[in-house]
């Protein structure tokens, strides 16, 4: 018997809206990815309705995209098959990128199971909270309640990017003197506490509360999440650093705030371990001995900042963001700096300096056409 569901444009948000979680495969028929994933896909779905059988609490559907590509765009689907999950209605960023197997995928469901909050049950539960996470902790006089239930969907949403702890009654009530309360515990063992404010009832403002605190601006590229980044399809602003190195990396983080907010959707401010990230380093001439090192990886070419240390003079990182969008980055490394920039008789000099940049290493960790069809290209400075 097949539990599964076929999803179209009349009854796809209804599915949605009253799964607790919902697993979909986008695909299509023609793709000889999603062909093989197809009979693993569907007895997975089996062996979970077995574990959760009540019938919202796990949904696994699927989406033909030559059928339905009104959905397949909504959903910004660029490669086939994609795994996209949901938690009541709300796309999750994160998709499945995991094995291609009945028990992985079987595996991946359990763990969206798992309560993502870690209930206190005592006072000195509170001096043992590990302060290099980012930790949100709500107190509350009782579980059974609607602020709790709202806390409870946000922490499922942003489970993966932050800790999410509560209190309740006796324990909770040293921290509830206005009423339930919810914190959030930056990383930092003397980095104060910031509360939340607004209404623990309104889902909307709570979760964009959280979003704020739980996901940073200045995120760590890792093995593990470089397709997912990647796949983002803009540019990285990266920042090499040694791993026990904070102060560059506190450094670049407010830099970043203070220079370049406003390019927030046009870029991606990432830090890099150098040592797990040497093959990059080496494309631009580095060794993990040269970090700090900022660089821009275009999914074409990569760029490196001069020079490190002047990371904190007003505008220079923003200008270097700037170049890349305006071409001038990549016009200089094949003709030299512009006409403009440069100093009378020295034109000559700068286009025998000049050189072709460094092919994009990041762009190895996209989407394998081994694992995928992929859709399209994108065009990259």
């Amino acid at each position: 018997m097949s539990f599964m569901q076929l999803l179209d444009v009349k009854n796809q948000q209804v599915v949605f809206d009253n799964a607790g979680v919902a697993l979909v495969n986008f695909y299509a028929d023609w793709c000889r990815f999603s062909q093989m994933l197809h009979p693993i896909f569907e007895e997975a779905s089996n062996v979970v309705r077995e574990e959760f059988p009540e019938a919202t609490q796990v949904v696994f559907a699927r989406v033909d995209c030559d059928q339905h590509t009104d959905i397949a765009q909504r959903y910004r689907i660029s490669k086939y098959p994609t795994l996209k999950l949901f938690r009541n209605g709300m796309m999750m960023k994160r998709e499945y990128r995991g094995q291609r197997s009945v028990t992985a995928i079987a595996d991946f469901i359990r763990q969206q199971q798992v309560d993502p909050i870690s209930e206190i049950q005592n006072l000195e539960e509170f001096s043992k909270i590990d302060r290099t996470r980012r930790t949100i902790i709500g107190y509350f006089e009782q579980k059974n309640s609607d602020n709790y239930h709202t806390y409870e969907k946000v922490a499922n949403i942003l489970r993966d990017d932050c800790v999410f702890m509560a209190a309740f009654g006796e324990v909770s009530k040293p921290e509830r003197f206005s009423g339930d309360n919810v914190i959030y515990k930056p990383i930092g063992e003397s980095v104060p506490d910031m509360v939340y404010l607004g209404s623990l009832t309104n889902f909307d403002l709570i979760y964009a509360w959280a979003q704020d605190k739980c996901v940073p601006l200045v995120r760590e590229i890792t093995f593990e999440n470089g397709e997912e980044l990647t796949e983002e399809g803009i540019p990285f602003l990266i920042l090499f650093h040694q791993k026990d190195d904070t102060d560059s990396l506190e450094k670049f983080q407010h830099e970043v705030a203070r220079q370049l907010i406003s390019e927030k959707g046009s870029i991606n401010f990432l830090h890099a371990d150098c040592d797990k990230f040497r093959h990059p380093l080496l494309h631009i001439q580095k060794t993990p001995a040269d970090c700090p090192v900022i660089a821009i990886d275009s999914f074409r070419h990569m760029y490196v900042f001069p020079d490190f240390a002047d990371l904190s003079v007003p505008g220079k990182l923003r200008q270097f963001v700037l170049d890349l969008h305006s071409g001038k980055l990549h016009r200089e490394f094949h003709h030299g700096p512009d006409p403009t920039d440069s100093t009378p008789g020295q034109q000559e000099e700068n286009k025998e300096a000049a050189s072709s940049p460094p092919e994009s290493s990041f762009q190895k960790l996209a989407p394998s056409e081994t694992r995928y069809t992929i859709l399209r290209d994108r065009d990259e400075l």
